[in-house]
């Protein structure tokens, strides 16, 4: 029989967890203390009312730092909080078009398309097909041409345009 595996703990050692022989350690006013037996380390914490926590683990001999570990996870929320606050999500953003359409129309739906990229989202092109239209795909891959030809500047082909059953499909992102 084989002995369970031992759960990973999410987040860096600390105080007992540490098994290494020796370690790098920082006092808690951050200054470097050099190379201390862990036992060493971890009752000089002790003596603080802090923790000894492994900063970084792969370092020879770890690093390790004397803190209020509750305090450094908080923090650590915290920083992660606001990374994610600022990510942006990129999303997709629909135009769909006809091969007969207006010139009217057309800017119309290039305005928003404009606006898509300014906001720095990527854009997809449908355009659809109905009846006897299907005869007629040129007039289709003119229409995403120009599409194209008129966005080169602010935009890049992610997706050439492609006949996907009654529908050509085409998306384009921001530069």
């Amino acid at each position: 029989m084989k002995a369970p595996p031992v759960p990973q703990k999410e987040g860096p050692r600390t105080n007992r967890e540490i098994r290494v022989r020796e370690v790098q350690l920082i006092d808690s006013e951050g200054q470097n203390r050099g190379v201390l037996e862990t036992l060493a380390a971890l009752q000089l914490a002790e003596e603080e009312g802090l923790d000894l926590v492994e900063i970084v683990p792969n370092a020879s001999p770890p690093v390790c730092k004397i803190l209020d570990y509750g305090k450094y996870r908080f923090n650590e929320q915290k920083k992660a909080a606001e990374a994610r606050k600022k990510q942006k999500v990129v999303e997709i953003k629909e135009i769909k078009l006809r091969p007969g359409i207006d010139d009217h129309d057309y800017d119309t739906k290039m305005k928003a398309v404009k606006r898509f990229f300014e906001d720095g989202d990527k854009v997809k092109f449908v355009l659809r097909f109905r009846g006897r239209e299907m005869a007629h795909q040129d007039l289709g891959f003119k229409v995403l041409e120009r599409v194209k030809i008129e966005t080169a500047a602010i935009a890049k082909i992610e997706l050439e345009p492609s006949l996907d059953g009654r529908q050509m499909i085409m998306v384009l992102a921001p530069k």
